[in-house]
């Protein structure tokens, strides 16, 4: 029961080349960056992985991306990422765009164990119709493209079938866990986490913060651990390690009298 990992080096030292991921966080908010930095280090290439955005230029998923280690990326946003658009559309990386919450909808259902579920999300669009770019050759014409989806009618509304999503690993970040795998997240970290976790068939976690098993109340567990199979805690230098994606102050903030 004891799932604690002496590092994160061992954490991911067994994760092979070309294989499936999910990543937790949204943006730079609650990603797994330890996990994600030792992975870099331990060499896997031709991953696949799902998470809502591929992180920002030399951060998150940015730094697998930069050193051409991943292959495919199913995901929602990725619009902060200058050298994600050159490989997208030089026709080095594969992508499947997806509804934010289909995306999140389709890894709570794989990791619940149902294959598939029709929502109205994508009707009438190439999400249903296909046709959507997911590989472009060098030329720049469309060398794989999204095929259509099952679609059906309840109550009248027409719904598309989407899969559920379950991948060989997962890379999550929490604030509190135990020994046993128990996880809670802290505010906009509690993202696309819990998510990641409950779709891979082998769950790392990175902590802030490693308790005892029995510290943490059953009613405050948001993830539990049956879902996580690897716990890494983190040092005070790398909890703190916390980037914010895009800093707006307003002009009111920087008013006023400073005091010593």
């Amino acid at each position: 029961m004891n799932k604690v990992r002496g590092s994160a080096a061992e954490a991911v030292a067994d994760i092979p080349s070309g294989a499936s991921l999910a990543v937790g966080g949204f943006g730079l908010s609650g990603v797994p960056e330890v996990l994600i930095r030792a992975l870099y280090a331990q060499g896997a290439s031709g991953l696949e992985v799902v998470s809502n955005n591929c992180g920002v230029d030399g951060r998150g998923l940015g730094v697998l991306l930069a050193a051409g280690r991943i292959a495919r990326v199913t995901g929602s946003y990725v619009g902060e990422n200058k050298e994600f658009a050159r490989q997208y559309l030089s026709g080095e990386l594969e992508v499947e765009l997806t509804p934010q919450g289909t995306l999140a909808e389709r890894l709570r259902a794989g990791g619940a164990g149902i294959p598939a579920f029709y929502t109205p999300a994508g009707v009438g669009t190439q999400v249903a119709k296909g046709g959507l770019p997911w590989r472009y050759a060098p030329d720049g014409t469309v060398a794989v493209a999204s095929p259509p989806k099952e679609t059906r009618d309840f109550a009248g509304r027409p719904h598309v079938l989407e899969h559920g999503i379950t991948t060989d690993y997962a890379l999550v970040r929490a604030w509190r866990g135990d020994h046993h795998g128990n996880l809670v997240f802290r505010r906009a970290a509690a993202n696309f986490n819990p998510l990641a976790a409950m779709a891979g068939r082998v769950t790392v976690a990175e902590v802030e913060e490693l308790v005892e098993p029995g510290e943490l109340a059953p009613d405050a567990v948001h993830l539990p651990g049956v879902y996580v199979q690897r716990i890494v805690a983190l040092s005070a230098d790398e909890a703190a390690d916390k980037h914010i994606e895009r800093l707006t102050i307003s002009a009111s903030s920087t008013r006023g009298t400073v005091r010593p």
